[in-house]
């Protein structure tokens, strides 16, 4: 995706705020079925929160990673937890107009 502007992030990341998380990295860390959790979630919601349970030191690679596999914008990362962004190909799905 190409880059977002400061503002749009802001926005998704305000968004984000009231979202529970809704994919989870274990201690396994990066696995191919988290990165197909995502991708689902992605294809579902569009704004998407990820919570890790390994070391927060782990959560910024890790989450750049998967951002690259699931084709996402990486928002934002915060201590224990990472929001994604995919826009929705179908106009009449999407949630967030940039």
């Amino acid at each position: 995706m190409d880059q977002m502007k400061s503002k749009d992030r802001a926005y998704l990341r305000s968004e984000a705020q009231t979202l529970s998380p809704v994919v989870y990295v274990g201690k396994n860390g990066l696995t191919d079925s988290v990165a197909a959790a995502l991708d689902e979630a992605l294809d579902a919601h569009e704004l998407v929160k990820v919570r890790f349970q390994a070391t927060k030191d782990e959560t910024r690679p890790i989450s750049e990673t998967l951002a690259e596999k699931t084709a996402s914008t990486l928002v934002a990362t915060t201590g224990f937890t990472a929001v994604f962004y995919r826009r929705n190909p179908d106009p009449e799905k999407r949630k967030y107009y940039f």
